[in-house]
């Protein structure tokens, strides 16, 4: 019999990363015709839309009752068809403020998830943000919700190992990894070269960073070393073919904050990272007719479609992401970069680490990720020299570039958004066979002897390649 999934999250045109995560999510499970019946969303709003089909619910995010009748609607909905209903929440601390509207606080997506076992939905939690030191409410909110859930499903394996840890202590029966999905299948989908024509850069290296921008994405660290790059190892000539493309807008909720009191302080951040690293720029609106040869960097202002967004990662030679946050446990920007099969230089969050690095050791200073999927930098103003150094070790080491990118998208390959769905709904079946199974358990014991001890040391793992000091190369 085919599930009907449920989501309940952001959703486009709302600006929201996790918005954009559960309609690629949606668009994927729509290829399992004979598993999946229809696919319907509860929109988590605060803007009023306009929404439309898979999405047949919203959600006024600061208003406690719509939270209760979208509940009630959802558990109505469910009984009345002849499909198995299951719910796939996407739990993040800002979309679920308390009864006063103060924005982190809130219990919503418990008493949501609690409702809905209940009533005999099948019930998954997707966790955005996995903190190794939550405060009092954090830790209780996702303790709760693996109490009252079938499962918290996490994009990175480290988050299972934050979990499982005494900060939270869920069982690892609670929790499910589960690939964050990537748009693009094969690099042959686009040529680059192609692409580059296109927009008149077919003689130059393009170094993007995409997505909503806000102080936490590091934009000014990643100036910073840009214009260092650009001053240390690059003649006249070879800078004019040198493009930093930053695309994207600020998150509308940030520039709205205080009264814009924060987005000014960012822009003025901004300008001052430009000033003293002696950059050029301009601001575009759009691509076409742009010379990318008169400027050292271009903001592209404007809200990126998934026409946009393709066209970038396919145009892109190196995608740079100097996120301040460690703690990320998701990025669909770096997950696409490795499945586009384009070299990242990324600051070692959690996420960052699992999938260029493979978790292994990390230590300070640039690394290139196991496998050399990628190169890892520390955040903040160590990243400065870090970026630099890297943009020259794979602008002046094409063949070393080349089999990053090689590596990466053999990564990425295995994060399509086909089988991070498909194990998702193998995951449902797991989940409602084990519900299933009543009899032929074996009687539980209580233990009252102290466990005998298993061994536990393990050989030690190989840690990563730092880089040596590079020379440079013309």
């Amino acid at each position: 019999m085919a599930y009907n999934i449920r989501i309940v999250s952001t959703y486009p045109p709302r600006r929201c990363g996790i918005g954009t995560f559960s309609r690629d999510l949606a668009t994927a499970l729509e290829h399992f015709t004979g598993e999946v019946g229809h696919i319907r969303v509860a929109a988590i709003d605060r803007d009023n839309g306009p929404y439309r089909i898979p999405v047949d619910l919203t959600i006024d995010q600061y208003n406690p009752t719509s939270w209760r009748d979208t509940t009630g609607h959802i558990i109505t909905r469910a009984k009345q068809s002849p499909n198995p209903t299951v719910v796939l929440l996407q739990h993040e601390y800002g979309l679920d403020p308390d009864d006063n509207g103060e924005d982190g606080q809130g219990t919503n997506f418990i008493k949501m998830a609690k409702a809905f076992v209940e009533n005999g939905l099948t019930t998954l939690v997707y966790l955005h943000t996995v903190l190794d030191e939550p405060d009092p409410h954090q830790k209780k909110v996702l303790q709760d919700l693996a109490e009252v859930s079938d499962g918290l499903v996490v994009t990175t394996e480290s988050a299972i190992n934050i979990l499982e840890s005494p900060t939270y202590s869920i069982p690892h029966a609670k929790l499910k990894h589960i690939d964050h999905g990537i748009r693009m299948q094969h690099r042959s989908q686009f040529d680059r070269l192609e692409i580059k024509n296109k927009y008149g850069l077919e003689n130059g290296f393009l170094i993007t960073t995409l997505g909503l921008l806000s102080p936490g994405k590091g934009i000014q660290y990643g100036l910073r070393g840009y214009g260092k790059f650009l001053n240390d190892s690059c003649t006249e000539s070879q800078r004019k073919r040198m493009v930093y493309l930053i695309a994207g807008q600020c998150h509308p909720e940030f520039v709205k904050a205080e009264s814009g009191k924060y987005y000014r302080e960012y822009l003025d951040e901004i300008n001052k990272a430009l000033t003293e690293s002696n950059l050029t720029w301009c601001k575009i609106k759009e691509m076409q007719g742009v010379d990318f040869g008169e400027y050292d960097v271009y903001f592209l202002d404007t809200f990126l479609d998934e026409a946009a967004f393709v066209e970038l990662y396919a145009a892109t030679n190196v995608m740079l992401l100097p996120y301040l946050n460690m703690q990320q446990i998701s990025s669909g920007i770096l997950a696409d970069t490795l499945g586009s099969g384009r070299v990242a230089i990324v600051t070692k969050s959690l996420y960052a680490r699992e999938l260029i690095n493979s978790n292994k050791r990390c230590p300070d200073g640039l690394v290139v990720g196991k496998y050399a999927r990628g190169m890892l930098i520390d955040p903040g103003e160590p990243s400065i020299e870090q970026i630099a150094l890297a943009l020259d070790y794979v602008v002046f080491n094409q063949s070393k570039r080349l089999m990053m990118e090689k590596q990466a998208h053999q990564r990425g390959y295995q994060m399509r958004w086909h089988n991070s769905a498909w194990t998702l709904l193998q995951y449902v079946d797991f989940i409602r066979e084990q519900k299933e199974i009543v009899t032929g358990r074996g009687v539980k014991f209580t233990r009252e002897k102290a466990a005998p001890k298993f061994p536990t040391k393990r050989p030690p793992e190989p840690s990563a390649v730092a880089v040596p000091p590079i020379s440079q190369t013309t």
